[in-house]
């Protein structure tokens, strides 16, 4: 069965899966491959339930200066209006200092720097004592005069910066994510080196993140790190702390390509095959919460883009109570095979 595209954009998302699934047969071919649902059994879990809050996930907008091709949120220049506001922000603020459990606050985009808020927020969480995360592309410290400053800041504020870098080459890099993109991120990597970024014993964490460019599971992390290491090293003299490897999941612009190309089900049957039960307690969906730019509440930062909220009466900002969402089943389908898949995958990289 070969399924065809309907292009996506924004927030047509939902509806285009929607239209995916009833008019290009989509749904039929998920029903070759067993449930996620039932498929966890074999990891002893009849339902995934969650832990404690640990992670606070925050989507402080779709606005970015890049428009990637495998990019599961969508975001581009266009998408202006999808951005996080102060308000939201402080609701933000007031739940990670009312819960002991939190440790981390991720911050993601888009590009999170083009939060008009986005140095207000930092600071804020920094007074908390708490690690701060920024999924930074690189390119927006070179992008304008007016960012160029973001690896000091970082650096006062002892952010751990996690940048993807798709690979140590130019072509491949700029085929995934554009035109200039590797020399940019390059630039943008020396940059943070020149404040300690990655320096041994700095204190300050840079990480890269890859992900693979075609309808394949990446290698392992303990393959890829030493070779983007030295090649960095020999070639641009970058140096970093560790490589986090994603799986691409089936959806948003990376649905699209694996549609186009007439791809998807035979990555989903690699997805389905490399199961592995080991990963299971590990996902990150049972202690994060993932909030959206509006405020709604998501088990994990993909489930929010397909516009699956938690199972809770509590499932936004305003409504927040911890005590409903403590203990509560995991949303699941089809697309958290990309999480279980080999050594497992998480915004955090390996988990098994």
């Amino acid at each position: 069965m070969k399924i065809k595209s309907l292009k996506k954009r924004g927030s047509d998302l939902s509806n285009s899966m929607v239209q995916l699934n009833v008019l290009n047969g989509k749904e039929l071919a998920d029903a070759q491959f067993p449930r996620f649902q039932d498929k966890i059994k074999l990891a002893g879990f009849e339902e995934l339930v969650t832990t404690d809050l640990e992670i606070f996930q925050i989507n402080i907008g779709k606005l970015c200066n890049q428009v990637c091709t495998h990019c599961h949120v969508d975001a581009g220049p266009d998408r202006k209006e999808e951005n996080m506001n102060r308000e939201t922000l402080e609701r933000c603020l007031e739940i990670i200092k009312s819960i002991e459990t939190i440790h981390t606050i991720d911050i993601t985009g888009g590009a999170p720097e083009l939060n008009p808020h986005f140095k207000w927020f930092v600071e804020s969480c920094s007074v908390l004592g708490k690690r701060i995360i920024n999924r930074c592309n690189l390119t927006i410290i070179t992008a304008n005069k007016k960012f160029n400053d973001l690896p000091e800041f970082f650096a006062k504020h002892n952010v751990h910066v996690v940048s993807s870098l798709p690979y140590f080459s130019k072509k491949r890099t700029d085929k995934q994510r554009g035109d200039g993109v590797f020399e940019a991120s390059i630039k943008g990597l020396q940059m943070l080196n020149a404040v300690g970024y990655g320096v041994p014993d700095s204190g300050l964490v840079l990480d890269l993140v890859y992900n693979p460019s075609g309808a394949l599971m990446p290698a392992t992390q303990e393959v890829l790190e030493p070779q983007f290491k030295a090649k960095l090293k020999d070639n641009f003299d970058v140096i970093f702390n560790s490589l986090i490897a994603i799986t691409n999941l089936p959806i948003a612009r990376f649905l699209d390509f694996l549609l186009e190309s007439g791809n998807y089900e035979e990555y989903m049957e690699q997805l389905v095959n490399a199961f592995n039960p080991a990963t299971v307690k590990n996902l990150m969906c049972r202690n994060t919460i993932s909030v959206s730019w509006d405020g709604h509440l998501y088990d994990c930062d993909f489930n929010q883009m397909l516009e699956l909220k938690v199972d809770s009466k509590s499932n936004h900002l305003s409504n927040f109570d911890i005590e409903q969402l403590k203990n509560r089943n995991v949303v699941l389908n089809q697309h958290c095979y990309g999480c279980t898949a080999g050594a497992g995958s998480s915004c955090g990289g390996e988990i098994a």
